[in-house]
């Protein structure tokens, strides 16, 4: 068994990656995504790579069912059980308005309505004590109504779990003990052992809701994978960017809700260890959408809670934002004016030029009209493109908004570019970030064909292209450790902070990471640890994360000192302003346990082929252009631009003035002119 290979399901296609650990040598490939069947695009992705499933030794993959089951609401139905008294913490949520100028905002609808909401009696205090037992009748009675009206799920959040779950956990076992394994029951703490009440139970709710189609598919990809002939274990990239196996995938399905998406920032990350670079902007264009994500020095951009589609998660996540920008976003007039995006094409039937009966203009149709494109080797060779549907496709949009259809293919590109941009800066302007000091990576099928234009736009003077773009978050997978994270609340104020309890209770924590870590198969050599501290001003609500690395123990001279000082620096980078005088106070403790396979970085780039160019006329700024198209694996010295460069899994355009080189690594290079 030889062969490390990962896969990235799309929405448009299914890339892969297989790495030889023989010859040290990485090949990638696609083939179209099957919405009705996911498992037979990523078979025949696979089959593009690998003869035998045998000869693996590895497997991740990213996918996207949970996601896609509630951006569709097309997930399972959920009954939750709350302590009694705290049945509408749900519905009620928060107060706060997100979009404060919407006249017509409303507030994201509950997954769960109220009429699927029960309640428990059974109370414990804050600090975890029983002030009233669990009223299990109320939980058999649950049980039965799940059992009678069909619910997929179970959803369990009972009052202060966090610092005691045994109400939850006999919950637990009660509904299991009724309802058999063949219906899903989440209790919260061991979803999200986190204070705040309505965010764990969004956190249970959501995994609730998206946890039964995540499992049946899970489960339905390692038993075909099984009768392939694959002896390892299927592995699983989660939100944070870390890896699990599937069997773990199934237990803590909400853990995988991003896994698509954080593999090309997890492969942003070995980029910028390759490259020797601290600080990287991380943008993926498929045919779908456009995600965002960070490297601030040399660690991908994690949070501790998000927000998606409006439902607060506690969970570690990559801060990604995504948009809908991708090459199969359609393009259309609304009131007089050009709109691109968000909806999209799709696999089927894709862009008009893929030939499947698509009609609408999308943004790869007005590359294509552009000159930008080579229909006849797309994605290398594997698709031929149908130039004529694409013109007539952004003809007829052309005609309806009275313009020329060179104008208005340019014009989709600028718009879809800017709305790019403004996505970055979602994420790095809005937080203080400045993007100039950041190297752009673009990957994705269609990410390298408009990175230059977007750098040029945030004044960003480098792109960076890795080989193998379109493939390139399968690629990022491949790099990414096993992950878990636990935490334990850890309520102090900063007089009553006990180091050496801090320090037991870390221990704790590390003792069952690691074991943990064990568990997924990491040899005892290949696991770490890191720890790191929730914290905030005496009378403040919400905190900071804190590193633990490289700090003084617990309960030693200067330890508060330090985790003071680091508090401030990180609340004067997030908000502009510290107090350092103010006293501080912890709120959660936690760790996360690394478990670290050997790397699969590419080896140095083959030596270039001996392929003449061809010269095609291209459209910049109005204006034709001849412009060499040439093969990425053809490509020596310097090249200014203008000029298209074409490979396997995506195209890469470098706009006049700019210039392109090839470093020690095969990293594509791109100075880019204001």
């Amino acid at each position: 068994m030889t062969y490390r290979v990962a896969m990235d399901i799309g929405g448009t296609f299914t890339d892969v990656v297989r790495y030889d650990g023989r010859t040290g040598t990485v090949i990638a490939s696609k083939a179209p995504s099957t919405p009705g069947d996911l498992a037979a695009g990523v078979f025949a992705a696979l089959d593009r790579v690998v003869e035998d499933p045998a000869e693996i030794s590895f497997f991740v993959h990213g996918t996207t069912q949970g996601l896609n089951a509630l951006l569709e609401r097309k997930g399972a139905k959920v009954l939750l059980l709350t302590s009694a008294g705290a049945r509408d913490v749900y519905q009620i949520a928060r107060g706060n308005r997100e979009r404060m100028f919407e006249l017509r905002y409303r507030k994201t609808l509950p997954l769960v309505p109220r009429e699927h909401v029960m309640e428990a009696a059974g109370r414990l205090d804050w600090r975890g004590a029983e002030l009233l037992p669990l009223d299990e009748q109320a939980v058999r009675q649950a049980a039965r109504r799940a059992r009678a009206e069909g619910f997929d799920a179970v959803a369990v959040c009972l009052l202060f779990a966090y610092a005691n779950p045994a109400h939850e956990q006999r919950a637990g076992e009660i509904l299991t003990e009724e309802l058999g394994q063949d219906t899903l029951v989440v209790l919260s703490h061991e979803v999200a052992r986190e204070w705040r009440e309505y965010e764990r139970t969004s956190s249970a709710v959501l995994e609730a809701y998206t946890g039964p189609v995540t499992r049946r598919y899970l489960t339905e990809i390692e038993q075909r994978f099984a009768a392939r002939g694959l002896t390892v274990p299927v592995h699983v990239m989660q939100s944070s960017g870390g890896l699990v196996n599937a069997a773990h995938a199934r237990r803590r399905p909400l853990q995988t809700l991003l896994s698509g998406p954080v593999g090309g920032t997890m492969g942003g990350v070995a980029a910028a260890r390759l490259l020797s670079r601290d600080n990287a902007i991380c943008v993926d264009m498929g045919g779908t959408s456009f995600d965002v994500s960070l490297v601030v020095g040399g660690r991908p951009d994690i949070s501790a809670e998000a927000a998606i589609e409006g439902f607060p998660v506690l969970m570690p996540i990559v801060n990604l934002h995504t948009i809908g920008a991708g090459g199969g976003s359609l393009a259309y007039a609304e009131a007089g004016a050009l709109r691109v995006g968000p909806e999209s094409a799709g696999a089927v039937p894709g862009p008009a030029c893929y030939g499947r009966g698509g009609t609408q203009p999308t943004v790869t149709d007005a590359n294509l009209v552009l000159g930008r494109v080579d229909p006849d080797w797309f994605a290398g060779g594997l698709m031929s493109l149908d130039t004529e549907a694409a013109r007539t496709a952004v003809a007829g949009l052309a005609g309806t908004l009275g313009m020329d259809p060179i104008q208005l293919a340019e014009g989709i590109c600028d718009v879809a570019n800017a709305k790019m941009a403004q996505a970055i800066r979602t994420i790095t302007v809005e937080h203080g970030i400045e993007p100039r000091e950041f190297a752009l990576v673009a990957f994705g099928g269609a990410g390298a064909m408009h990175a230059a234009f977007i750098a040029r736009e945030l004044g960003i003077s480098e792109v960076v292209v890795p080989r193998f773009p379109g493939a390139f978050s399968a690629w990022g997978m491949l790099e990414a450790d096993v992950r878990r994270d636990l935490t334990h609340p850890h309520f102090r104020a900063q007089d009553d902070l006990d180091g050496p309890a801090m320090a037991a209770e870390l221990r704790r924590l590390e003792t069952d990471a690691l074991d943990a870590l064990a568990a997924q198969g990491v040899p005892g050599d290949r696991r770490r640890v890191e720890h790191a501290a929730d914290l905030r001003y005496e009378g403040q609500d919400y905190t900071l994360t804190i590193p633990l690395r490289d700090a003084a123990e617990p309960g030693e001279p200067g330890f508060l000192g330090v985790l003071a000082d680091r508090y401030a620096a990180a609340h004067t980078a997030r908000y502009g302003h510290a107090t350092p005088e103010a006293p501080i106070e912890a709120v959660m403790l936690r760790t996360t346990g690394f478990g670290t396979f050997p790397k699969s970085a590419p080896a140095a780039a083959p030596s270039p082929e001996a392929v003449a160019p061809a010269v095609r006329e291209v459209i910049f700024d109005g204006r034709r252009h001849a412009t060499p198209v040439l093969r990425r694996s053809a490509l020596t010295g310097e090249l200014t631009g203008p000029a298209i460069i074409v490979e396997e899994t995506a195209t890469t355009v470098v706009p006049p003035g700019c210039v392109a080189s090839t470093d020690a690594n095969g990293f594509l290079i791109i100075k880019v002119t204001p």
